[in-house]
Parts: C-alpha cells; structure tokens; sequence
C-alpha cells in the first residue's frame, strides 16, 4: 500500500480545487477614464511596486494590451523624471 501523505485523492482539504477567477482590466471596464498616458501619474502609480518595480499583470489584473502600454508610459515617464526609477 502506497504511503499517505494526507491528500485525498490529490485535493486541498477534501475540497476539489477551484481556480481564482481573473480580475477585469480596469482599462478595458472603464476606457475613458482610464487612459494610459505618460502623464497620468496617479495611474501608473497603481501599477508600480514599493520597489519600484512595474507590478506584473497577474497582480493588476490588466489584459496583455493594456499592460504593455503601461509599461511603456512608465518607462517614459521615468525617463522624464515624473516618477523615481526606486523608492529609496
């Protein structure tokens, strides 16, 4: 007999596993409100980490179109010097 490792039939809990369902694009929900500029600071302040760092599409929920164009603004926009490359 096969050891057990306390999984019942390869479920979580002896519930069957249920995927998280997708955040909506913000962008794509509310398009006028949302636009993705290099300008708006208070929206690509949403997508940065504490790090800095552009927060992936998972956590946002953003789709692939619009997460690419955040990307690109808060690229430029640090290269403007609107928004720090760290937060040191």
């Amino acid at each position: 007999m096969a050891q057990d490792r306390g999984r019942s039939g390869g479920r979580r809990g002896g519930r069957p596993f249920r995927r998280r369902r997708k955040k909506p694009c913000i962008m794509c929900v509310k398009p006028r409100l949302n636009i993705v500029d290099y300008k708006n600071l208070d929206l690509l302040r949403g997508f940065i980490d504490e790090h800095g760092k552009v927060r992936k599409a998972r956590q946002t929920g953003s789709c692939r179109k619009h997460q690419t164009q955040v990307a690109k603004a808060i690229k430029l926009a640090r290269n403007m010097a609107l928004v720090e490359y760290t937060s040191g």
